[in-house]
C-alpha cells in the first residue's frame, strides 16, 4: 500500500459521492415550497425574528465536549496496545491526560465551563 492506494481512495470517494449528488438530481424532480425554505424548529410556526445572535458560550462549550469526546478516540488504540508496551505506554498516557487536564483548568478558569 502506497500513494497509489491513496489516490485510487480519493478518486473512488469524489466518484462515488459525485454519483450519487448526480442520481438524486436526475430521479427526484425539484419543487419549489415556500415552507421548505422556512426554518424549522420542533414543528411550531416560528413568532418573530427567526436570525438570533447566540451566546459564545455555547460554541465554547461546544468544543470543549468534543475535545474531550476525541480524547476518547486516542485512548481506545491505546488501551490496546498498553499491556505490550509496558512503562512507556503509562508515561506515555499520564503526559497525554496532563495535557489535557491544564487544558480543562485552563476552560474552567477562563470561565467557558459556566452555563449562562
Amino acid at each position: 500500500m502506497g500513494a497509489s492506494s491513496l489516490i485510487v481512495l480519493i478518486i473512488a470517494a469524489i466518484a462515488f459521492s459525485g454519483i450519487a449528488i448526480l442520481v438524486s438530481k436526475l430521479v427526484l424532480k425539484p419543487t419549489t415550497n415556500k415552507q421548505k425554505g422556512e426554518p424549522y424548529e420542533c414543528g411550531i410556526p416560528t413568532q418573530g425574528k427567526t436570525w438570533t445572535q447566540l451566546n459564545v458560550g455555547y460554541y465554547l462549550f461546544a468544543l470543549i465536549f468534543l475535545i474531550f469526546d476525541v480524547e476518547l478516540v486516542f485512548l481506545f488504540p491505546w488501551a490496546v496496545v498498553a499491556k505490550g508496551m509496558g512503562w512507556i505506554a503509562l508515561v506515555e498516557i499520564v503526559i497525554f491526560f496532563f495535557i489535557l487536564f491544564m487544558g480543562f483548568l485552563y476552560a474552567h478558569k477562563k470561565g467557558a465551563l459556566k452555563w449562562m
